[in-house]
């Protein structure tokens, strides 16, 4: 019998050895292969290939890597590896290499659908459904599913929706060749360019760039009251840009900033809170915004330079907005800093500082030299190993097993946003193949009856409704084939129309009844889930504003003067201040209903652009005018009480 057991625990040993090595290799060749693409390596070497043919290849590791490395069960622990397991990861890699091998012959022939391109199209759509389902969970291939079945049998569908009819093996062919559809845009920019980011970050890891950030955020901040709320504030607003998932940023510095925060004194679902608005804002802010900023510029056919500009004043509103109520909040309920102890890194920061040369090297070859986004990113990075081997972070230098982990790391993260892209092209490339792109913006924009306003409300919560249970990829591919070319079609400019139904799509994450970020940090601080999604809809409201705001005021995204950016950004802020004082209902200190009222309603005027009034001059001086005079009145009346009270201890 012990033999038995000792024969059993070895052959599981090395089924786990063997999934483990696996596993490492499949994650690495992801990387390595996107890292050779977007540095023109098989050009340089004169292998010439078609896009398509390089992404095919990698989304046939990720599919692999989906079988050995993730349960059929979610949230299950995989001990081992079934057969049948085996047999699918071994069938993505063959479909994959097959369709790359014979993809420039196959693709033309599409429409004929002969039996070779429609085994390898259903093999290949069925494979990529279920590897999207171990990685992202049922929503998203529940949706890709209902698209299919909508341009096989849309044709059966009564009225406008009805959809041009197609045969299902011609389907299956253009789904998985065409370059509108699986192997298309989202493919390609998660492929070229997001991977090359990922790395980047995963770089910042083993270098200690990431531990230097967060003890700069720390030093920064922490001193002040609500000191842990604002180092994850800002923590998670790094964090988040790179990281690709509103849920992945909660759970990757959630279990960090959470308990610091309980521990000043937060309640579970506030603290929870803070930590779910701030990771939800970091796929917001630039430069890289969760990896849809190198898709929005796709969509739009402008430059990844342009998307970010114009997302850069929003960005840093939202997280403004979240400083000034963490701070409100801290101040009304006695939240104090942390100890000198915690915040006296002064010596370690010194140490560190090459680690802003990266960024630096970022910002110029993309904005001064127009360097292309994926080339941009390695250029960063070889100068952030270059500093970390000259310079050294706590007397640590980068090795080569550093950095051959970075490209497994990369390879681990990145492999769920290769299917979630795949599942999204799937979805390009049925409202390209049935026409029900255009029949949504058309319903919608008749739902609308013409009014901007009413057109943006009705946008707004088809957002929120279709990007519930969705990663951030997905929710923003969804919403940009289908709400964004409503907007646009009645005069919204089509950058104000992109980053409009990404911040509604955004917003799913923290709202009631599926807020999958305000869950995640709900499970991570042990507090209360429909508690802690109210609490971060009342902490985030900035993000459910400001796109209204940016849609008619251009200056918001550097679109127009000098002149008019300034007064946008001015009076915005003047708004969203009063309007933290009333939501919080404290300033210098706690203000009564009445003052709550004249703050609300001053800063609602100060927060609508000033060209929707017929009489702007007039409307904004009398707001501009009533929260001057609130705001003097508490500094005047908290002085007069602290003179009263020192007086009377001086007594």
């Amino acid at each position: 019998m012990a033999t038995g057991e000792t024969l059993s625990n070895r052959d599981a040993s090395q089924d786990a050895g063997l999934r483990s090595l696996l596993c490492s290799g499949l994650a690495s060749l992801i990387t390595i292969i996107a890292l050779a693409w977007a540095m023109d390596l098989f050009q340089a070497l004169t292998i010439y290939l078609y896009p398509a043919q390089i992404v095919t290849v990698v989304l046939g590791l990720a599919i692999a890597l989906a079988f050995i490395h993730l349960p059929a069960k979610r949230h299950a622990v995989k001990s081992d590896t079934p057969w049948y397991d085996w047999l699918a990861a071994g069938a993505g890699l063959v479909t994959a290499g097959w369709m790359s091998a014979r993809y420039p012959q196959l693709v033309d022939m599409t429409i004929d659908a002969p039996s070779e391109v429609v085994i390898i199209g259903l093999t290949q759509i069925l494979l990529t459904l279920e590897a999207l389902r171990r990685a992202s969970g049922p929503a998203l291939p529940l949706i890709v599913i209902a698209f299919i079945t909508y341009a096989v049998a849309g044709h059966l569908i009564p009225g406008p929706f009805a959809a041009q009819q197609t045969s299902w093996d011609v389907l299956a062919g253009f789904l998985a060749f065409d370059a509108n559809a699986l192997p298309g845009g989202p493919l390609l920019i998660v492929c070229n360019i997001v991977i090359s980011f990922v790395f980047f970050g995963n770089l910042l890891q083993v270098t200690g760039g990431a531990e230097f950030f967060a003890n700069l955020a720390q030093t920064l901040m922490g001193r002040y009251r609500g000191g842990p709320a604002k180092v994850a504030v800002l923590g998670s607003a790094l964090f988040g840009s790179i990281s690709g998932s509103a849920v992945a940023n909660v759970a990757a510095t959630g279990v960090v900033t959470i308990p610091m925060i309980r521990k000043s004194g937060y309640s579970p679902e506030r603290a929870a809170a803070i930590e779910a608005v701030s990771s939800t804002g970091g796929q917001l802010l630039p430069p890289v915004m969760g990896a849809a900023a190198f898709l929005m510029a796709d969509f739009l056919r402008i430059s990844y330079a342009d998307v970010v500009l114009a997302a850069l004043i929003p960005g840093i509103l939202y997280y403004l907005s979240l400083f000034i109520q963490v701070d409100l909040l801290a101040g009304r309920d006695g939240h104090t800093g942390l100890d000198a102890k915690e915040t006296s890194q002064g010596h370690e920061l010194a140490g560190g500082w090459f680690f802003l040369l990266p960024f630096v090297a970022l910002v110029v070859a993309l904005f001064v030299f127009n360097i292309y986004p994926q080339k941009a990113a390695i250029v960063a990075s070889v100068v952030l190993v270059t500093g970390a081997a000259i310079f050294s972070y706590k007397g640590s230098r980068p090795n080569l097993a550093q950095i051959a982990a970075a490209i497994r790391a990369t390879g681990l993260v990145v492999f769920n946003l290769v299917l979630i892209c795949a599942g999204a092209g799937i979805v390009i490339g049925v409202l390209a193949n049935s026409g029900l792109g255009f029949t949504f913006t058309n319903s919608l924009f008749l739902l609308g009856s013409g009014s901007p306003m009413l057109l943006l409300l009705l946008a707004a919560c088809v957002c929120v409704i279709l990007g519930m249970g969705l990663p951030t990829l997905g929710v923003y591919v969804l919403l940009a084939t289908l709400v964004a070319p409503g907007l646009v079609e009645i005069g919204i400019a089509p950058i104000a129309a992109h980053l409009f139904v990404m911040y509604f799509g955004m917003m799913s994450m923290i709202t009631p009844p599926v807020a999958i970020a305000a869950f995640t940090a709900a499970g991570i601080a042990g507090a209360n889930p429909m508690r802690t999604a109210l609490t971060s809809v009342k902490i985030g409201w900035l993000a459910y504003v400001i796109p209204f705001v940016f849609v008619f005021s251009p200056g918001l995204m550097m679109n127009g003067s000098f002149g008019l950016v300034a007064i946008a950004v001015t009076t915005l802020i003047a708004g969203i201040f009063l309007i933290s004082i009333a939501l919080t209902g404290y300033f210098l200190r706690p203000i009564g209903p009445l003052h709550r009222a004249v703050a609300f309603l001053a800063g609602c005027i100060l927060c609508v652009p000033i060209n929707s009034f017929a009489l702007p001059g007039t409307v904004f001086a009398v707001a501009a005018t009533s929260g001057l005079l609130f705001l003097a009145s508490e500094i005047v009346m908290t002085r007069r009480a602290a003179g009263l009270s020192g007086g009377s201890n001086n007594a």
